[in-house]
C-alpha cells in the first residue's frame, strides 16, 4: 500500500518529499525505513509501514487540484494552503538535499526514521543487537544450505547504515528551507552544536569493535559456499578464500560511516562553520573524537581486538584520502595532516601488552610517516595496504 500510493502519487505529479519522515511520516513521497520496534525486549514490525497518505500529500492535492469556488482570489487561497502547512509544521525538501554523500540538511534523507537522526540510529543499533542475538538457523529453510545464512545476516548486520547516512548530516549541517521573500520561512540556521555533539556520539558507537564484532554463534554456522551458490554483490567482502570473514565485514561497515563522515563538502563546512560562530563544532574537535574513539582505545587479543584494529586503520585509510583529496580545502589539509603528526608521536610512544597491539601501533606510525613524506602520491583506497 505505501509503495502504491507513493507511485500514484508522482503519477499525478508529486515529488519525493524527503524531510516527511522528520515529520511525523507526513507524506508517501518520502522513502520510509521499515520501523521496528521494541516490546518487552523484542522485535515487533505490527507498525513497520503507515498504512494511510500524510498530512503534507493532502497539502500538496489540495494545492495542486483544489476547484475554488467562483468568485474566489485563487492565488490567495493557494498561498493560504501554503501559509497553512508551514504553521501546521510541514515542510519539502527533495532529493537534490538528500542523496547526496556530503548533505548538510539535517532532517532531509532517505530510508530514516524519525525526528531526531542521532536518536533513531541508537534505536536501530539497539534492534540490530537484539536481531543478531537471535539470530540462527531459523532465519533458513529446512533443506537451504547453511551457507546462504550469509544472505539474511549482510542486511541484518548493516541494518543501521542509512540511519547513518542520515545522522551524518547534522555534522556541519545547515537547516534550511526552500524560503521565498515574504512567505515567513526560515532561511538558514545552526544545527544546535550539541545535537552536531550527540549525533558524532551515535556514529562512534556505530563504528566501536562492541557493535561490529560479530557473536561466535554465528560466524560458526556460516561454511564456505557450496557448489552452484557464488558469492555475489549482496555478500560480505572477504579476505579468507572461502571463508566467512567477521572481519572484513565490520571493516565495510566502519568504511562506509568514515566515508561520510569525512566527505570533502562536510568537512569544509566544519571549518566555515566554526569561523562563523565558535560555538560550532570544529573539524579539530570531530577529528580528535574519532582518534579518541578507535586508535585511543585500549584493543584486546580476542576478535573483538581484532576488529578494532582493522576499524583503526580504515579511519587511517579515510584521513590519508582527506588530506590528499583534491575537493579539500586547504585548512582541512593542514588539520588533518596536524592530527595525524599528533597520532604518530603518540603511537610511537604508545606500550602495549600484547605483540598485536604493538605490532599494529608500529604498523599506523609507519603508515603515516610514509604518508606525510610524499602525500602527493597517496593513491585513493579504501582497502587496507
Amino acid at each position: 500500500r505505501q509503495l502504491s500510493a507513493h507511485e500514484v502519487g508522482h503519477t499525478i505529479g508529486l515529488s519525493h518529499s524527503y524531510s516527511s519522515s522528520a515529520e511525523g511520516n507526513a507524506s508517501v513521497m518520502d522513502y520510509p525505513h521499515p520501523n521496528v520496534s521494541i516490546v518487552d525486549g523484542n522485535l515487533s514490525l505490527a507498525k513497520a509501514y503507515d498504512d494511510k497518505i500524510g498530512a503534507f500529500d493532502k497539502v500538496a492535492i489540495a494545492y495542486g487540484y483544489q476547484d475554488f469556488p467562483k468568485g474566489t482570489d485563487e492565488k490567495t487561497a493557494l498561498n493560504k494552503i501554503i501559509q497553512d502547512s508551514f504553521k501546521a509544521g510541514l515542510t519539502f525538501l527533495s532529493d537534490q538535499d538528500a542523496r547526496p554523500a556530503g548533505g548538510a540538511h539535517p532532517y532531509a534523507h532517505l530510508w530514516d526514521n524519525g525526528k531526531s537522526p542521532e536518536e533513531g540510529l541508537d534505536h536501530i543499533l539497539k534492534v540490530r543487537e537484539i536481531a543478531l542475538k537471535n539470530f540462527g538457523a531459523s532465519n533458513i529453510k529446512k533443506g537451504e544450505p547453511y551457507a546462504t545464512l550469509e544472505e539474511v545476516l549482510v542486511p541484518m548486520y548493516y541494518l543501521h547504515r542509512y540511519q547513518a547516512e542520515g545522522t551524518v548530516k547534522l555534522i556541519g549541517g545547515l537547516n534550511y528551507r526552500y524560503a521565498l521573500k515574504g512567505d515567513g520561512q526560515p532561511i538558514t540556521e545552526f544545527v544546535p552544536a550539541a545535537k552536531q555533539k550527540a549525533a558524532l556520539a551515535s556514529l562512534m558507537k556505530s563504528m566501536s569493535a562492541e557493535t561490529l564484532t560479530l557473536p561466535e554463534h554465528i560466524i560458526k554456522m556460516i561454511p564456505p559456499r557450496p557448489i552452484g551458490y557464488r558469492r555475489g554483490r549482496e555478500l560480505v567482502d572477504i579476505r579468507t578464500g572461502l571463508t566467512f570473514d567477521p572481519i572484513s565485514a565490520a571493516e565495510t561497515s566502519a568504511n562506509m560511516t568514515m566515508d561520510i563522515l569525512t566527505h570533502t563538502a562536510r568537512m569544509n563546512r566544519l571549518v566555515e562553520l566554526h569561523a562563523r560562530n565558535s560555538d560550532q563544532p570544529s573539524i579539530e574537535y570531530v577529528l580528535d573524537e574519532i582518534i579518541k574513539s578507535t586508535w585511543n582505545q585500549t584493543r584486546g587479543e580476542d576478535l573483538k581486538g581484532e576488529v578494532g584494529r582493522a576499524v583503526d586503520q580504515v579511519v587511517l585509510n579515510q584521513f590519508f584520502n582527506l588530506a590528499a583529496h583534491d575537493e579539500a580545502s586547504q585548512q582541512v589539509k593542514a588539520m588533518v595532516m596536524y592530527k595525524l603528526k599528533e597520532l604518530q608521536s603518540s603511537l610511537e610512544k604508545k606500550s602495549a601488552a600484547s605483540v598485536a597491539q604493538k605490532a599494529h601501533y608500529q604498523r599506523g606510525a609507519m603508515r603515516i610517516a610514509t604518508f606525510l613524506e610524499e602525500p602527493g602520491e597517496y593513491e585513493f583506497s579504501k582497502n587496507l595496504t
